[in-house]
């Protein structure tokens, strides 16, 4: 496999914890924040913080509306956790004004499984990679409320018996609610690159 070149936004959140994902498996990384660098990447990482201040952000940079028109020409994009919900076309709960990339056709809902202290961790099957099951880490995660045509469900999480999609992906967009970056499991970087960046 040819080495890819990763940009991962970079005006909030756990941007360096994704770098060192990235470069964990082999491929070049680097922290992304201006329109100029879209060009000549290889994908798009989005990473965990606050969706709304990442957007606003977004905006002042100039960033905004270069990224949603890479993302809608096929820029392969992974989101987690409020990159997860600024890659959804509709939020639950979502703040005054909020405003998101868009590219997979999700409805989302913000801190679905509570706040700070109601953080966990679960054992997750994740279509596409194999065992042992993927350690989520869930972190006033969102969860998918529903999804449209395309999108397929790569895995759930029950909730008071209930199965809520966590990990979703829509052609060359991936999004998680969960963390993997802050753990030493690098599969879903891996699944990202090789089976999105590489096969497409």
């Amino acid at each position: 496999m040819s080495l890819k070149r990763i940009g991962v936004l970079a005006l909030q959140g756990d941007f360096r914890e994704h770098i060192a994902s990235v470069q964990a498996c082999g491929h070049e990384a680097f922290a992304l924040n201006r329109s100029s660098e879209l060009s000549g990447i290889d994908g798009l990482i989005l990473p965990g913080g606050e969706s709304t201040t990442i957007a606003k952000l977004a905006k002042s940079f100039d960033l905004f509306s270069p990224i949603q028109s890479a993302i809608a020409a096929g820029l392969p994009v992974y989101g987690s956790c409020a990159g997860m919900i600024l890659l959804a076309s509709e939020i639950e709960g979502a703040a005054i004004g909020q405003e998101t990339f868009g590219g997979i056709s999700m409805r989302v809902r913000r801190n679905a499984f509570g706040r700070q202290v109601d953080s966990f961790e679960s054992d997750i099957e994740f279509k596409g990679i194999s065992n042992p099951p993927i350690r989520g880490l869930f972190i006033r995660a969102p969860w998918v409320e529903s999804v449209g045509e395309g999108v397929d469900v790569l895995a759930t999480v029950a909730t008071d018996g209930v199965e809520h999609a966590v990990a979703v992906r829509q052609g060359s967009l991936l999004a998680t609610s969960f963390h993997p970056e802050i753990t030493s499991d690098t599969r879903v970087h891996r699944y990202f690159i090789e089976e999105i960046l590489s096969k497409g």
